[in-house]
């Protein structure tokens, strides 16, 4: 039993990154087919920040442009997803993760139910965790052939 243990302890962090990456693969997903049903969001969550200098900003700058904000969003998750998925630039794909999780934390989770802006937090926490963690065992970035710059 404690090979057992040892053997899931020692690929840990390769599922936990993988998972992670599955979650931004699923954001991602939905925006892939299109992100006008964005800008809706976009001028609700402007509405209620409670964040000084945030909410003139999301208010000023994002609503009059939330085009390539959302675009720029939906490549970042794509990105990011993908990345953790293959174990390519884990620490960069992590960061990425955690900076596209602070957004939503700091925007989106004030315009969400309450009950589900745990989710928001929880996924700056899972990206900090794959920083911490970086791409364990079972990543395309242990092979040789791999440039530096994506290990």
């Amino acid at each position: 039993m404690s090979e057992l243990w040892r053997s899931v302890s020692e690929i840990w962090p390769s599922l936990f990154r993988i998972t992670v990456g599955l979650y931004w693969l699923y954001f991602a997903s939905q925006k892939w087919t299109g992100v006008g049903w964005m800008q809706g969001i976009l001028v609700t969550t402007a509405k209620v920040n409670p964040i000084p200098g945030l909410h003139e900003v999301l208010t000023s700058l994002v609503l009059p442009n939330w085009l390539p904000f959302a675009l720029a969003q939906a490549a970042g998750e794509t990105v990011a997803a993908v990345l953790l998925i293959l174990g390519l630039g884990t620490r960069w794909a992590g960061i990425l993760g955690l900076l596209l999780a602070a957004n939503l934390a700091l925007t989106v989770a004030f315009a969400s139910d309450p009950g589900f802006r745990w989710m928001y937090y929880l996924a700056v926490l899972a990206n900090a965790q794959v920083i911490v963690s970086g791409a364990g065992p079972i990543a395309i970035s242990r092979f040789r052939w791999i440039p530096a710059f994506l290990r």
